[in-house]
């Protein structure tokens, strides 16, 4: 499906260039992905309607809960479509049948921690939305059967992260029916998420530096849902959560690409859509810095760029994969129909037809307008996104679910055209010592720098931002080997164009999407990596590197130029146009624009970090 396609099954002209110039979508071309996406799920209903088992690999939670999954969260979607039309019988129909049967013994039992929560919360939710074409439609007899399912969540435990909310939601719901609940347990979830909250809007999800779109699609979202659900119980709550979402969604604007492409980072990248809930949610709450036209060029933008890539599938599906299917993206939590959490990118459908949102023209968000480069403290990311090319790169100091060495978490950068190498043997955005592994648990700097172990390697970074440009001054310490440093992996359907020259090195794409190392200080030769079948963005994906031999010798400082582009770039003018001096530990950078940047490394300071580094000069 193109977006021309978009308007076929709803008698549709295809993109409105008046009212939404830069996206060419309106609310009709919402509800016509909607559509598409519920009417292909059909011939995967149970005979009962209380599964929906689609075709792939399952997840580790069974085949039965996978088939709840499925109902539960393409429900979601249903929900909101039936919102807004404001009823939809068919949807109706084949929504109330399958939770009737699924409650009354097709779906397994909500356990303690169980992967049902999870589902039960996007049932509770739906419900809530569609309650007076739906819920309030159920006879007593069915209702109870529906409440006794929901009951598993009263006085029970979840895991200790953004699962919590999980319960608030769903016993909110049976608070609003007027079925047994805990007020406790609302309390106590809502209380929990108060000692995740970092400042500047942003949440970790769990305890640690869990910062990723769950702290949109999940941290901000849930929240404002049960603030629908409890309506002036919440009023205490809701002026706390309307003031951090809007100071969220200052920072969360900038990291979507002028394409619509989100910052492929983090968990769960198979919800795609998802990502834009935030902003939706902005408009809802009336807790957003975005104007109208903003909010949804930003989110029809997302929409857009997924329908373009292929997304739903050509049998309407949403896969395990980004672009296309591909598991290696995936954890073993996501089954055949985990993509459809991207029904919560679909929430905006909650307003009605006539809200300005949808009838405003589409306005330019900042990066439509000028490059941007912006410092984020709360999760030690600096964020800066290119015009001309309309990509946006996150350089990551402080988000490291957990130290786990996951590759979606550990690379120094990410972008939105661009994603890690599945593979052991990866260097992309990774400064590496000889066989001491990747990058597990951060130490922060500040936004611009962190430190970390790795074996018996202690590596520091501190990334200058200078238009495209990033320069990532590096101090190694550890035993004997090569430094490897990559930049971006490039990837597509066809092989990458490789360049290689004494101290630099080029990946570039049909389209010229160019990856660009320059070694500035300290490195000593360059090549290119290939990967086959690694990379999200593509079968076929080239990485540029640096290497250096080190001794052990001591404390090692390198420097680097990183550059993705859009546009031509040139590796020995961008070599050339950057003056360095190094003193020790000390950078000095000087640009041929003139703007000059020092950068201080492995000075230690009391609480056990390092002296800052650079983060963007001014």
């Amino acid at each position: 499906m193109t977006a021309a396609d978009l308007g076929a099954g709803r008698g549709l002209r295809g993109p409105d260039r008046v009212v939404s110039p830069r996206t060419g979508y309106t609310r009709e071309a919402w509800l016509a992905v909607a559509d598409r996406l519920l009417d292909a799920l059909v011939p995967w209903f149970s005979a009962s309607g209380a599964q929906v088992r689609l075709p792939g690999r399952g997840s580790w939670s069974g085949a039965d809960c996978d088939g709840l999954e499925g109902f539960a969260r393409s429900f979601l979607l249903a929900a909101f479509r039936i919102a807004a039309d404001d009823g939809d019988e068919r949807l109706v129909e084949r929504y109330s049948r399958g939770l009737v049967a699924g409650a009354g013994g097709e779906w397994p039992r909500l356990t303690p921690c169980s992967q049902q929560m999870v589902e039960a919360a996007a049932i509770a939710v739906g419900l809530h939305e569609s309650r007076a074409w739906l819920w309030d439609r159920l006879d007593g007899t069915e209702q109870q059967v529906v409440v006794d399912w929901l009951s598993g969540f009263v006085g029970s435990r979840t895991w200790d992260n953004n699962w919590r909310l999980f319960q608030v939601v769903g016993e909110q719901f049976l608070a609003s029916a007027g079925a047994p609940y805990s007020p406790d347990d609302i309390d106590a979830g809502l209380e929990r998420i108060e000692d995740w909250y970092v400042g500047d809007g942003w949440y970790s999800d769990g305890p640690g530096q869990n910062f990723d779109h769950y702290i949109g699609w999940a941290m901000h979202l849930y929240p404002g849902m049960w603030a629908r659900m409890a309506g002036s119980a919440a009023d205490g709550r809701l002026a706390v959560y309307r003031e951090r979402l809007h100071r969220f969604v200052e920072d969360a604007v900038h990291l979507t690409g002028t394409d619509g492409a989100p910052i492929h980072f983090g968990r769960s990248l198979c919800y795609r859509m998802a990502s834009v809930a935030p902003y939706w949610m902005g408009a809802l709450l009336d807790a957003t810095p975005l104007t109208a036209g903003q909010t949804r060029r930003l989110c029809s933008g997302t929409l857009r760029h997924f329908v373009d890539h292929g997304v739903p599938d050509g049998r309407g599906l949403l896969t395990l994969g980004w672009h296309h299917h591909f598991l290696p993206v995936t954890q073993p939590y996501s089954g055949p129909a985990s993509p459809y959490w991207a029904a919560k990118g679909f929430l905006g459908l909650l307003l009605p037809a006539d809200h300005e949102v949808w009838t405003a023209p589409e306005a330019g968000v900042p990066l439509d307008e000028r490059d941007q480069v912006r410092e984020l403290p709360a999760p030690g990311w600096v964020v800066h996104g290119t015009k001309d090319d309309g990509i946006v790169r996150l350089l990551n100091h402080g988000s490291d679910h957990g130290g786990e060495g996951d590759p979606h978490y550990n690379r120094l950068a990410y972008s939105t055209r661009t994603g890690p190498e599945l593979t052991a043997d990866a260097v992309d955005n990774q400064l590496l010592l000889g066989d001491c592994g990747p990058r597990t648990q951060i130490r922060r700097t500040q936004a611009g720098g962190s430190w970390w172990e790795a074996g018996e390697a202690r590596i520091e970074v501190a990334s200058v931002v200078h238009g495209r440009i990033e320069v990532r001054c590096a101090l190694v310490d550890g035993p004997p080997g090569v430094i490897r440093h990559g930049g971006y992996a490039v990837a597509s359907a066809e092989f990458p164009e490789a360049e290689v020259g004494e101290l630099w090195a080029q990946a570039t794409r049909v389209d010229r999407l160019s990856s660009v190392v320059v070694g500035l200080s300290g490195y000593q030769r360059a090549g290119v990596r290939r990967g086959l079948d690694v990379n999200a963005f593509g079968p076929h994906s080239a990485t540029p590197y640096l290497e250096a031999d080190y001794l052990g010798e001591g404390p090692r400082l390198l420097v680097a130029a990183v550059v993705l582009s859009g546009d031509t770039v040139w590796p020995r003018q961008l070599g050339e146009s950057i003056d360095v001096t190094v003193d020790g530990c000390r950078v000095g950078l000087r640009f041929a624009d003139g703007g000059q940047v020092d950068v201080r490394l492995g000075e230690e300071v009391g609480d056990g970090g390092t002296a800052p580094g650079a983060g963007a000069p001014a």
